[in-house]
């Protein structure tokens, strides 16, 4: 169903790719580069447009409710498209958790609540993003245009009421720890333009996806690179970086409003949180229908809603392993920094899979060729930076080579018990 008009286009974008970056990486980046850090956010400005224009390309010429996975499989074959479906699809239930609950400590810090508040919060967040992406696109990218613009709202009213806190002698010096630091501050910078192929998958149900996925893609951009850059420049040029470090924006908030300013932090954080959320989950459940129609996932990832006509399987997925996830966080049996670390080596690979379909996809259209292979270079770079993260998407191959072995095993024993029935 064609629901997606340019404005929840916008909003989605944006929070797919705003996330909780935004809160944490703007003081850790000046931690490590000092003011020099926003020489990184500029370079990035620049940077991210390939990365977002080489998937606004694939989806606009290959609406497909598969997404990358659909790239992926028309360019390389359809076994390379189930990895790198099942690659985001394995991400999507652990960053999701990851992002709720980092929005639900933001808040609870705050509202100085406990920490059994701040698992209550993020499956709430959770519930929520189900709830709406069930009801479908209709209603979720309306709930997704009032979230984003109160997010965009809140924002501005806090960076402008930190101007006055400006001041020149916090930029000073401006590369304290020298030139490599502007290089190890921009690896850091990367993930938070993360998020454009989760768009991807929601493209066949753009009204105009001939003009409005070009469109979308080019303002939500500009509105991001803008958003990022003044909120680093206003963390760096009220020395916010220097007492909060990843919390940077709670200190920007307070000089500017004072102890109510926080709370205003902990609600933006939860509502970007959310969109960033409601995003992923709809654009993963769109991905496992799309899979199941291919027979590239179980049968009944591709069940759908007979109301609303939304991809109930996938959600359902979703919901079961967020179930899981929270269980093995709230039991103590693993760490957020361990939930944190798990899905970066996936996603990456996911986002290179959709980068280097575009350079096979595109080889008769040089310009996107070439935009393609820019993000694809970007993203291989960033690779190498994953360290022990590998191991996750290293697993998933291993359980669908077994998964491909078990189905091959099964096959011929039936051919050979028909065999002997027939003889």
């Amino acid at each position: 169903m064609k629901t997606i008009r340019l404005p929840q286009a916008i909003a989605l974008y944006i929070g797919a790719v705003l996330g909780a970056g935004i809160l944490l990486v703007p003081g850790l980046a000046a931690q490590i580069a000092g003011p020099a850090s926003l020489v990184d956010w500029a370079l990035l400005l620049i940077l991210v447009l390939p990365l977002a224009f080489c998937m606004a390309n694939l989806a606009q010429k290959y609406p497909h409710s598969g997404g990358v996975s659909y790239f992926a499989g028309r360019a390389f074959g359809p076994h390379a498209g189930q990895i790198v479906g099942w690659f985001f699809l394995m991400s999507v239930p652990i960053g999701a958790p990851v992002t709720a609950l980092t929005g639900a400590a933001y808040l609870s810090e705050a509202l100085k609540w406990s920490d059994s508040a701040i698992e209550g919060l993020a499956v709430g967040i959770l519930l929520i993003a189900l709830m709406l992406n069930y009801r479908g696109m209709r209603v979720a990218g309306k709930v997704q245009v009032a979230v984003i613009a109160t997010i965009l709202i809140t924002l501005g009213i806090v960076l402008a009421g930190a101007l006055p806190h400006l001041r020149m002698s916090h930029f000073q010096p401006f590369m304290p720890r020298g030139l490599w630091s502007i290089g190890q501050a921009s690896t850091l910078l990367f993930w938070c333009f993360i998020g454009w192929e989760a768009i991807a998958s929601y493209t066949s149900e753009f009204v105009h996806p001939e003009k409005d996925v070009h469109r979308a893609t080019l303002i939500a951009a500009l509105i991001l690179g803008g958003l990022y850059f003044m909120t680093a420049f206003v963390v760096v040029g009220t020395g916010s970086d220097r007492a909060k470090g990843q919390a940077a924006l709670v200190t920007v908030s307070e000089q500017a409003f004072g102890q109510g300013g926080a709370v205003i932090i902990g609600i933006a954080s939860l509502l970007i949180c959310l969109a960033t959320v409601i995003a992923y989950i709809g654009s993963a459940a769109r991905m496992a229908c799309a899979m199941a129609s291919d027979g590239t996932a179980p049968r009944w990832l591709g069940k759908q809603s007979h109301k609303y006509q939304t991809p109930v399987g996938g959600l359902l997925f979703l919901a079961l392993c967020f179930l899981v996830v929270m269980t093995a966080y709230s039991g103590g049996l693993i760490s957020l920094q361990k939930l944190i670390q798990l899905p970066n080596a996936t996603f990456l690979l996911n986002y290179m899979g959709g980068c280097a379909a575009g350079v096979v996809l595109f080889k008769k259209e040089k310009k996107k060729m070439l935009i393609s292979l820019i993000a694809f270079i970007a993203t291989l770079a960033m690779f190498f930076f994953v360290g022990s993260a590998i191991l996750y998407p290293l697993a998933i191959c291993a359980l669908l080579a077994g998964q491909k072995m078990i189905r091959m095993f099964s096959r011929n024993h039936s051919k050979k018990v028909n065999e002997k029935n027939l003889k």
